[in-house]
């Protein structure tokens, strides 16, 4: 089907006049191209050279360029088999020739005669396939020039029939050729008339009269009732039989598509057939009713596709955001596009095979880019309206009409393509008013391809992320069947799915950019090496700063950085989500994906400008020396950053104490370090500190917090019943864990004062501090009421008063933490 769209894009002028070459090829040439074709290669080098030497060297104006290198692609594709084939049989004499053993020195016994004869005979194989596979190596090389050559040449005839300029369509210069040329033009029209008027008269004899009206009727109920039979059971059938949720809507307008193009193109094949019905027709007839049905089945691709998108009628099955409102309004375009490419497509090819004047092909490029260029400025016209989105109904496939919220933010890359759009348009209309028509055609049939190819990766895009939803996630059907089948974790299977939706992206992609490119005939590295005409820039030295050089150059630093904030987003969204990593290994994966991708693009950017990684080093070495004496604070911590990022002795979540600053790490750049202490203040610290300063990082390994408590008793204290009453608080405390469990030491006796060291462990150090409170609480309330007592350091005394002396009051110890404690 692809290709099938390819080939209706290119059905402009160029693309006639290599048909027009094409039929007129030489014969050489067509051998080579049925070589292709299926035939088995020859094995002849012979043949390859005479078929080789048969493609012309340089291309005529009017020669079919692409067919010439593709038939030197095909002769080089033979030379390489028989090269490996030749490859083979020297191999395999050569083990022959070595079987029979060395050849006999002067003066040795000779060989009996059959080993001899046998050496001979295979001594003079291997020369003769040796010079073959030479020759084929040769033909090979040369196959690669001149397709390399031709290549080149095509490549410049396409520019040349871009630039160049014709009278313009405002002038009376162009109306007046046009005028010229209507007699001649109008002679030829009414020839291919009359010998259509034959061909019908001739399918209406009563030889064929069955046939032809069979056919015709079959083709009309096949586009007529069979899309709306196929309508009417796809809704029927889509709610019992189709997966439920996203899936669903993805999938039947997917299935949508694809049965449209087939019914209408099985209809234009059948009618075209009723037609034809014992060569009826002529072979330009049958070139026009080819090429008929090839545009009846873009169009109905197009028109299914963006019934499919619109969902006009069932807004609950509306893949985009978009109103019922706007959906309404834009429903009429996709039948506008079709109806141009059809009429656009037919009337080339009547003009290719009645060989009409170049005004009247000049006239319908112009009159098919104007039409494109106002169908786009309407469309746009209604994108720009205020924007409602439709809530999605109750269940998937109901015919309901949702109702309308606000819209949610457009997303950037619509913006960027309908910014495009708009600009073609625009510039389409100019270029036909200033005369470049034939490079108004070509921005026009773009931009048509271009919308085509979008709204197709658009579907399937989402198609993908459904079809991975659905099969993979464990929130599917037989994600759970996995999941409780054969006991596969549900979060494997959401990153797989979740992994699995990128991949496909990634592809999709890829194939996405290809179809962008096809219209221009070739790869995709070709069309960068065509963007512009002006072979000249500034030079600067030993620089040139080509034009082109520079737009590839900002076009792979955007399209590099949108990539990398694209993947980060993914990463640390979709993917990181459902993996087991910690947040800080996340935030470190991601913030150095971030650089190097960075990195990556500058080089790459610098690389398209013609700066090499020679002359990068060369003024990396020339700032050295600046680098080490004003900026040496700054990258002493760049790199110190990279180390932590790299080794991750302390990351995003750890809590710290670094001399006077305790707190959390909130983020970890290249720089420096924020790190969030407890009244909620920032402090942003070098990342050289982490380096070379002394770390302590009570979260690195996991390891439990600690509670301790040191209790002072009187001597005289029961000192088991101590130890039960403050072991029953922590083993009643769910903070503290049970392994390793809470132990009670008698620690020592000190001035009559018995010291009772208490140690349990809580699985998050920021959690010591409140279990430490709460435990001495418990504690003290559970001594009073055993009829227990702490007693007051050994350093507080207490003196009487008396007449002769004042009352002498020694301070207590003030705060939180309980007289005679000592809390670490």
């Amino acid at each position: 089907m692809a290709g099938l769209l390819v080939g209706l894009a290119l059905s402009h002028p160029a693309a006639a006049q290599d048909r027009t070459a094409a039929a007129s090829a030489p014969a050489p040439a067509a051998s080579a191209t049925a070589s292709r074709a299926g035939d088995p290669p020859p094995r002849s080098v012979d043949d390859l050279r005479k078929q080789l030497d048969a493609v012309p060297k340089k291309l005529d104006p009017d020669d079919d360029g692409r067919k010439r290198v593709n038939e030197v692609y095909a002769i080089g594709t033979a030379a390489e088999q028989l090269v490996a084939q030749r490859t083979e049989e020297l191999a395999d004499l050569d083990t022959r020739l070595a079987g029979l053993g060395p050849s006999p020195e002067k003066g040795a016994p000779a060989d009996s005669p059959d080993v001899a004869q046998q050496r001979a005979g295979l001594a003079k194989q291997r020369a003769v396939v040796d010079a073959d596979l030479k020759l084929a190596r040769l033909i090979v090389v040369d196959a690669d020039q001149r397709s390399a050559d031709l290549v080149r040449q095509r490549r410049q005839q396409f520019q040349d029939a871009l630039t160049a300029r014709i009278d313009s369509p405002l002038g009376p210069t162009y109306w007046r050729a046009l005028r010229n040329a209507w007699p001649s033009d109008t002679a030829r029209l009414s020839m291919l008339a009359v010998e259509i008027r034959q061909a019908l008269e001739r399918a209406m004899e009563p030889a064929r009269r069955a046939t032809f009206l069979g056919s015709l009727a079959g083709a009309l109920l096949l586009a007529v009732l069979g899309n709306w039979l196929a309508k009417r059971v796809l809704v029927r059938v889509a709610p019992t039989r189709l997966p439920s949720g996203r899936l669903r809507r993805s999938l039947l307008a997917a299935v949508s598509v694809v049965v449209h193009v087939l019914l209408i193109g099985l209809a234009a094949q059948l009618a075209l057939s009723g037609v034809d019905v014992g060569d009826n027709l002529g072979d330009r007839l049958h070139s026009l009713g080819s090429t008929a049905v090839r545009l009846a089945i873009f169009a109905s691709f197009a028109i299914g596709l963006g019934h499919a998108l619109l969902s006009r009628r069932r807004s609950s099955w509306r893949l985009p955001s978009l109103s019922d409102d706007l959906a309404r309004r834009l429903s009429p375009y996709p039948w506008w596009i079709a109806l141009v490419a059809i009429t656009s497509g037919l009337i080339t090819e009547i003009n290719t095979a009645v060989g009409a004047s170049l005004a009247a092909e000049v006239t319908t490029q112009a009159m098919t880019a104007l039409l494109v260029a106002l169908i786009a400025i309407a469309c746009l016209r209604h994108l720009h309206a205020p924007r409602t989105a439709a809530k999605d109904g109750a269940a998937d496939g109901g015919s309901e009409p949702a109702e309308a919220t606000a819209a949610p933010p457009r997303p950037l890359w619509v913006g960027l393509l309908v910014a495009c759009a708009g600009f073609a348009s625009v510039a389409t209309l100019v270029l036909v008013a200033l005369g470049f028509v034939a490079l108004a055609s070509t921005l026009a049939r773009q931009m048509v391809w271009s919308a085509i190819v979008f709204a197709t990766a658009y579907l399937l895009y989402q198609l993908a992320d459904d079809v991975c939803e659905a099969v993979l996630s464990s929130k599917g059907s037989f994600g759970r069947r996995l999941h409780s089948g054969m006991g596969i974790d549900a979060g494997l299977l959401d990153q797989a799915a979740v992994l699995g939706s990128g991949v496909l992206r990634v592809v999709l992609f890829f194939y996405m950019v290809i179809a962008l490119m096809a219209p221009f005939g070739t790869g995709p590295d070709e069309v960068f090496r065509r963007g512009s005409s002006l072979n000249n820039g500034l030079q600067v030295g030993n620089f040139a700063l080509a034009p082109q050089a520079l737009l590839t150059a900002l076009a792979v630093v955007a399209a590099g950085f949108v990539a990398i904030r694209v993947l980060k987003r993914w990463l640390s969204d979709r993917y990181f989500p459902n993996t087991s990593l910690e947040p800080g290994m996340r935030s470190s994966i991601v913030s150095l994906l971030g650089y190097v991708g960075g990195v990556l693009v500058v080089a790459a950017a610098l690389a398209a400008l013609g700066i090499s990684v020679e002359r990068i080093a060369w003024v990396a070495s020339a700032l050295s020396v600046g680098i080490g004496f004003g900026l040496q604070a700054i990258v002493q911590n760049f790199i110190s950053g990279l180390i932590l990022l790299a080794e991750r002795p302390v990351k995003v979540g750890d809590w710290v104490v670094l001399g006077d600053t305790e707190g959390d790490v909130r983020r970890v750049n290249v720089r420096a370090t924020e790190i969030q202490l407890g009244d909620r203040s920032t402090v942003i610290v070098p990342n050289s500190e982490f380096i070379t300063k002394t770390v302590r990082n009570m979260t690195l390994t996991g390891a439990p917090g600690r509670v301790l408590l040191r209790l002072p008793a009187p001597l005289d204290t029961d000192a088991q019943r101590m130890r039960e009453v403050i072991l029953q608080a922590f083993h009643a405390h769910e903070g503290i864990m049970e392994d390793p469990e809470p132990i009670v030491q008698l620690e020592g006796i000190l001035n009559g004062t018995l010291t009772f060291l208490a140690i349990g462990y809580v699985s998050n150090p920021r959690n010591s501090g409140g279990v430490r409170s709460d435990l001495l609480f418990t504690i003290l309330d559970n001594l009073r009421g055993a009829g227990l007592a702490l007693s007051p350091p050994a350093t507080t005394s207490l003196t009487h008063p008396t007449p002769t002396s004042p009352t002498v009051a020694v301070p207590q110890p003030q705060g939180g933490n309980g007289p005679g404690t000592t809390v670490v």
